[in-house]
């Protein structure tokens, strides 16, 4: 059998490849891309806050993308086009198969199946005179199919060929055909062929590619310019401790806010007035800085939009205003950023590549600097203004002699008759509003655990160990402290400061009345006052301890006690038989009690060395669970004055307040909508002592809301034997002196080294 290459003449083979490229483009772009409008849950509705502010978000974010109604219809028009033009090549190529694959000599020619030879040639004749090429209605493609029709039932050999393969002619050349046309290989058309092959692969490929590869090598990974996060270095770097404004004065700094690095910035010739009159209105802004590029004109104009967003100053719509949507909107990102450069010049100071270390303050700013953008309010000013309709002169209120309401969480806590009270200058509707807004604020349950994961001992920390902190955050809404619900009980909790607050940093901050204790805690023993309480955590070990179990008596001992009850008997006279008997049964009774007893210390054992395993099968999946990739997405935050939704993150950490350095990197939470486990880990003292840590949980989006526990860690000597940890020895490493620590000064301070502020 022969076998040929050709091009596809007739353009069936090119019709099947674009019905398949055509239907690989259009079924999954359809998925994707067809226009789908939000259905709008009326209960979501009714979930959202109606204050002046939120409404006027919303619409603006619905009327931000004026265009949008134009691209959706031409996205639906050219998903339509292109469905209409695969049904019609559908059809084409269906009906090119029915021609090619249907021949039937009886059909051609019209007569009925087992005619005789005279009927056959009767046909012919009659449809011959109709379709031949030299007549009017003559039709060459037509008058071979006759001939051919004729030839199958007339000739014997033709007449077997079409019986066995189908075909008159026999067994054709298996022929392989390439689905282009062949005009495409014609010589008059190479040029133009050519050409295109150029235009496309030459010239539009390497520049689309070009143009992607360029825009995205200017950008960090969360779409920050690279040379921005190069500014961040040198200006941290520089001033390792650094305060709350100048963190603000780098934020405004930042290179996505100049127009020679973004075009989307947008300069006005009003500017020069209006800036003027906005810095006027703005203290301590220090304008007069001559220090790079913190006196450019761009940084300066950004500055002054984000001390009027924190002083919520209103700006003109048309003009500072647009301005101020755009920079506020970019600031999360750009701080977070600042953060992780923070992070790792720390990093870099440990491994001694940098001079300076920057100290825990300079990092903490930067994260208090994220809500106080969000909400658009400074961090002196009370929490309590995050609420809508809330303002300066309610806090007279809440701030009287019989009251003092600090606090959103203390807030929550009173009965709803004082909530009431405290806001009679709010419509009903407003103060509805209002506790819809506070009862979905997040109130978050902070525990901490501290191990060494991998040691035999996990509770026993030694010098040079890796203590694992595990941080379980449990998130409810700020609803569960109303104090007219069910929930009755009281809790402790502490906001914006350490627990007891007496001798500590942040002692001045305020504290917290006890609050409303929720269900998932325990019951607070005695008589249930509610009681103004601190505690410090408790580090709870893995594996309980064994119960003591008396020690059963020697059984040299049991037979001499035996031999005097036997005597003492035959004093009194009891029969010895009786004696014996009763004897023996006591002994038997003491020997299973034995056994019995020794059995529940097995099997207690057992279950301990059952449940250690299962606990670390449990915080083995948990951290492999935690490399697994993060979910962005939690609960909604109220935020007005921010231009765009926002969603509510965490960072949690652990520091050294004494020595003001930073013991673990900032973990950024993403997904907390329930429950978050986190694992910290770091490398414990190379000293023996008794050393305090503290344990923070900071929040992005609101203010008052930060959390923080002290750990203490008894820091034990390690084994004179063992020259590293045990997680990282191996067993082809070779045996190496011990280590020698002793000029070595720890990082860390103990307890007993600096007294207490």
């Amino acid at each position: 059998m022969g076998q040929k290459f050709q091009y596809d003449e007739s353009g069936g083979t090119f019709f099947y490849f674009l019905l398949s490229f055509l239907a690989l483009i259009l079924i999954p772009a359809t998925f994707y891309y067809w226009p789908r409008k939000k259905k709008r849950d009326p209960a979501e509705e009714d979930k959202l806050c109606k204050c002046p502010g939120c409404l006027a978000k919303r619409e603006l974010l619905r009327n931000a993308e004026p265009w949008r109604g134009t691209k959706n219809f031409l996205i639906k028009l050219v998903i339509i086009a292109g469905w209409v033009a695969l049904i019609l090549l559908a059809y084409k190529v269906s009906q090119f198969d029915y021609e090619m694959s249907n021949f039937d000599p009886y059909e051609i020619l019209g007569i009925p199946l087992g005619a005789s030879q005279a009927e056959i040639k009767k046909a012919y004749r009659k449809l011959s005179l109709i379709l031949h090429p030299d007549k009017d209605t003559g039709n060459e493609k037509e008058f071979m199919k006759l001939s051919k029709a004729y030839q199958a039932l007339t000739d014997e050999e033709a007449r077997r060929n079409w019986e066995k393969y189908g075909n008159p002619d026999g067994p054709g050349a298996m022929s392989f055909g390439i689905a282009l046309p062949s005009w495409i290989v014609e010589k008059e058309n190479s040029v133009w062929v050519l050409g295109l092959y150029a235009l496309v692969f030459m010239v539009a490929l390497p520049i689309v590619v070009g143009t992607w590869w360029y825009r995205s090598i200017k950008f960090t990974g969360d779409q920050v310019l690279l040379e921005t996060t190069q500014l961040y270095y040198y200006l941290f770097h520089k001033t390792p401790n650094m305060a709350l404004k100048r963190v603000i004065m780098i934020l405004g700094a930042s290179l996505e806010f100049d127009k020679k690095h973004n075009s989307e910035i947008v300069e006005r010739q009003s500017d020069n007035i209006e800036v003027p009159q906005l810095i006027k209105k703005l203290p301590n802004l220090n304008e007069k800085n001559k220090e790079f590029p913190l006196c450019y004109l761009y940084s300066i104009k950004a500055r002054a939009i984000i001390h009027a967003h924190l002083n919520r100053i209103p700006l003109n719509p048309a003009t500072l205003e647009q301005d101020r949507r755009y920079i506020i909107g970019k600031c999360p990102f750009l701080i977070h950023e600042q953060v992780n450069c923070v992070n790792q010049i720390i990093l870099l100071a440990y491994s001694r590549r940098v001079p300076k270390l920057p100290t825990i303050e300079t990092i903490e700013n930067c994260m208090k600097l994220c809500p106080m953008v969000v909400q658009g309010l400074w961090e002196f000013k009370s929490p309590l203004l995050q609420l809508p309709y809330i303002n300066e002169d309610n806090m007279k209120h809440f701030m009287s002699k019989r009251r003092q309401i600090k606090s959103l969480q203390q807030f929550a806590q009173l009965k709803g008759e004082e909530r009431r009270n405290l806001l009679r200058n709010l419509t009903d509707d407003e103060y509805e509003n209002v506790m819809k807004v506070l009862g979905k604020m997040p109130y978050v349950d902070f525990q901490i655990q501290v191990e060494v994961m991998d040691d035999d001992n996990p509770t026993e920390v030694t010098a040079g160990a890796i203590v694992t902190v595990t941080v379980t955050l449990t998130r409810k809404d700020m609803s569960t402290l109303f104090g007219d619900e069910s929930v009755k009980e009281t809790t402790e909790i502490t906001v914006n400061g350490v627990e007891n607050g007496e001798g500590k940093e942040g002692a001045g901050e305020p504290e917290v009345e006890a609050a409303k204790r929720p269900v998932w805690l325990k019951q607070k023993r005695g008589g249930g006052k509610k009681t103004k309480k601190t505690t410090k955590p408790v580090l709870k070990p893995v594996n309980a301890t064994k119960p003591k179990v008396e020690e059963s008596p020697n059984p040299s001992e049991k037979k001499k006690e035996k031999h005097q009850e036997k005597a003492k008997a035959k004093e009194e006279g009891k029969d010895e038989d009786d004696t014996d008997k009763s004897d023996e049964s006591d002994a038997d009774t003491n020997e299973n009690n034995d056994k019995s007893s020794d059995e529940s210390v097995v099997n207690k054992s057992n279950n301990e060395d059952d449940d250690q395993e299962w606990e670390k099968f449990r915080k083995i999946h948990e951290r492999e669970k935690s490399l697994e990739g993060k979910s962005k997405s939690s609960h909604a935050v109220h935020c007005p004055l921010f231009p765009y939704d926002k969603q509510e993150y965490w960072w949690t950490y652990i520091c050294d307040r004494k020595s003001r350095t930073l013991l673990t990197a900032p973990y950024n939470i993403t997904s907390l909508v329930e429950k978050e486990t986190v694992h910290l880990k770091f490398t414990a003292p190379n000293w023996p002592g008794v050393y305090t840590f503290t344990v923070c949980l900071r929040s992005d989006s609101y203010i008052g809301f930060d959390q923080q526990k002290d750990i203490k860690l008894d820091v034990k000597e390690a084994p004179a034997e063992i020259t590293e940890h045990p997680q990282w020895e191996f067993e082809d490493s070779e045996e190496e002196g011990p280590a020698e620590n002793n000029d070595q000064e720890s990082e860390y301070t103990t307890d007993e080294d600096v007294p207490e502020d």
